[in-house]
């Protein structure tokens, strides 16, 4: 079973909220990132990828572990649609 990142979006609001940065387009901003995917990875739209990571990271001055967590990708049955 595959793992991806998933973004722990309450810790993540709170933390940018600590920060000051009270919009998606501040906190893009201050991550570098696109402020859509800032917005995308708020409403689960985009996973989480390792600009966003990163950008996240150093942004808010935070460890991997306060903000993500890996999680398994639940996968189709074979033979279902």
């Amino acid at each position: 079973m595959p793992y991806t990142i998933r973004l722990r979006t309450c810790e993540f609001v709170q933390a940018a909220r600590s920060a000051r940065l009270h919009s998606d387009y501040a906190l893009a901003r201050r991550m570098e990132v696109n402020r859509s995917t800032v917005t995308r990875v708020l409403k689960g739209d985009l996973q989480p990828g390792p600009a966003f990571v990163g950008g996240a990271l150093a942004a808010l001055g935070k460890q991997f572990d306060d903000l993500f967590e890996v999680v398994h990708v639940a996968q189709p049955r074979r033979g279902s649609p």
